[in-house]
């Protein structure tokens, strides 16, 4: 297993739609081990294939005791509303309040080849319609209002000079981010995870 590179914004994989995935295979389950690592060494809550430079239709998502890779997945039933600050492990310091679905119904393939269905509810709802958007090429800036973008774009300006060739470099047991799963324990109410 292996902790890869986080591809940041300005990279065109960022924006392209991904690719369904045909077949699970022996490398596309060492993919999803290895985007596990990524995000844990990074302290996210999601990861899609395109933050790692790849274009399958796949992401990770670990929220609480949930932890689950969804390929090919489709959101088959929503509920109510939340907003949420979201951050982006592909856009580090950088965050913003989303309105969401509260509560979404995803259908997926698992590792094993055989489709599942998940229910995810509040941060775990969030999550998953957040990598979903990346593997569509969207990313939660695009959802922000004109302000509220030009706000996040200023502050991304102050941090995109420290990932030269648009790449996010971490080791295990490592963060270049302070913030991230812990500080949103700590504060509960501000509802804020890297996703």
């Amino acid at each position: 297993m292996a902790v890869l590179p986080i591809t940041v914004l300005g990279s065109p994989v960022l924006r392209q739609v991904t690719t369904p995935v045909a077949e699970v295979t022996d490398e596309l389950r060492q993919l999803a081990a290895d985007m596990f690592d990524t995000m844990r060494a990074a302290e996210g809550v999601g990861l899609a294939a395109p933050q790692v430079g790849r274009t399958e239709r796949m992401c990770v998502v670990e929220v609480g005791d949930v932890a689950a890779v969804l390929i090919n997945p489709e959101i088959i039933a929503r509920e109510g509303k939340i907003k949420w600050e979201e951050g982006c492990l592909s856009i580090p310091e950088v965050f913003g309040w989303v309105e969401r679905s509260a509560v979404v119904k995803v259908r997926a393939i698992g590792l094993d080849g055989q489709p599942f269905e998940l229910e995810g509810r509040e941060l775990l709802a969030v999550c998953i319609q957040h990598e979903l958007d990346h593997l569509d090429g969207k990313l939660f800036i695009d959802h922000l209002s004109f302000l509220n973008r030009r706000k996040a774009m200023n502050a991304w300006d102050d941090e995109k000079d420290k990932y030269p060739g648009l790449l996010r470099i971490l080791k295990p047991g490592d963060t270049d981010e302070p913030k991230g799963r812990a500080a949103a324990s700590d504060a509960p109410a501000a509802h804020h995870d890297a996703l």
